[in-house]
């Protein structure tokens, strides 16, 4: 039997269906509230931060495009053209590392740097309006450990 047959022998329960649901709309809630907060503040969009974030994060604060993609959820195509929008607003700049100068990494400025703890102080206030304020710790908690459990 092919994989194909046999995914399609599986059928989730109706509770899995019902938690698949609601975990789909509780994050395009939550994902509408804080870029309405971003938009509010005058702040670019959540994929900036998401960006600006792993380059922080990353060693020397750089990282190649394949990277960054593989730690954000936006396809290449997308990724390529909000690399473009963030170096013209001189938040990243690139920089060849071969000596063919094809391979290529994506450094974080001292604006960029600037901008992403900007966008840190809205969205932290965000998680905690729109998740944290309606959730007690334990519930936090335990759905944390329930989300890892989907990795």
């Amino acid at each position: 039997m092919s994989d194909i047959s046999k995914s399609a022998e599986l059928r989730p329960t109706s509770v899995a269906t019902q938690a698949w649901i609601g975990l789909m709309r509780a994050q395009r809630r939550m994902l509408s509230a804080i870029e309405a907060d971003f938009k509010r503040a005058g702040l670019p969009p959540l994929g900036w931060y998401d960006v600006l974030w792993e380059l922080v994060q990353a060693e020397d604060g750089k990282l190649r495009p394949f990277e960054i993609e593989s730690r954000i959820l936006l396809a290449q195509y997308n990724l390529s053209r909000l690399i473009d929008r963030l170096e013209r607003e001189g938040l990243v700049r690139r920089a060849t590392f071969d000596a063919d100068g094809r391979g290529r990494w994506v450094v974080v400025t001292d604006k960029g740097r600037a901008m992403r703890e900007r966008m840190w102080e809205v969205y932290s206030g965000s998680i905690e309006t729109h998740v944290g304020a309606k959730l007690s710790t334990d519930d936090a908690q335990q759905l944390a450990g329930l989300l890892a459990r989907l990795r």
